[in-house]
């Protein structure tokens, strides 16, 4: 049996790249890493967004959490350091935010293909290195085409609402396990992490997790 790893995260969250980053960084410590299933799990930190956010995203930051722009811009700032450690080029200045109902669909849609990650991934830096607007429907068929996902079905999915229902059991789920920030990781359905740790810390829970089970 794999050893289950379920990730709650958004595609707009800078911390859940460097997460995202962090545990693909600790897996290759796993004597078992060739044994875990990573499956990601929906969580929408703005669901009333409209599809694509205008103005400035330092302005929109300030606003958000009381700050002034010069203490947004010096937070924008800090994680763009910390995301850069991984290898990561932040542009959090040009972000362009917007409703991810439809992307957190896709991720759904190439999950059940095999291809969750790396859809997730495509995500991710469209949003936080590359600025494309991650609501737009138009841009999130290019993106899907870009990892292999059929044209076809990508549109179909698109233009209704399927997998809408799997968002939201994964957000009832974040709910019921008090899950109030992202990333969140969950390992054997048991043993939880909040936030994006150090490298040690996910491979320290994944042995924990794989002597349980075992």
């Amino acid at each position: 049996m794999p050893l289950l790893v379920e990730i709650w995260s958004d595609v707009i969250c800078p911390w859940c790249y460097i997460g995202k980053r962090r545990f693909e960084r600790a897996l290759p410590s796993f004597d078992h890493a060739d044994e875990v299933q990573v499956v990601w799990r929906s969580y929408e930190l703005d669901p009333r967004a409209p599809r694509r956010r205008e103005g400035d995203p330092v302005e929109r930051l300030a606003r958000k959490y009381g700050l002034s722009v010069d203490q947004a811009r010096a937070a924008q700032q800090r994680i763009t350091r910390l995301a850069a450690a991984e290898g990561l080029e932040y542009r959090l200045d040009r972000a362009v935010g917007g409703n991810t109902l439809d992307a957190h669909r896709l991720v759904h849609h190439a999950q059940a293909g095999g291809a969750g990650d790396a859809m997730k991934e495509r995500l991710l830096r469209a949003h936080l290195v590359e600025a494309q607007p991650i609501g737009d429907p138009t841009v999130l068929a290019r993106l899907a085409g870009e990892v292999g996902l059929d044209p076809g079905e990508v549109e179909e999915l698109l233009a209704g609402e399927d997998l809408a229902d799997e968002v939201r059991a994964d957000e009832r789920r974040a709910v019921e396990l008090e899950v109030t920030g992202v990333p969140f990781f969950l390992f054997d359905g048991r043993m939880a992490i909040p936030g994006a740790q150090d490298p040690e810390l996910y491979v320290r829970v994944l042995q924990r997790a794989w002597s349980t089970a075992a």
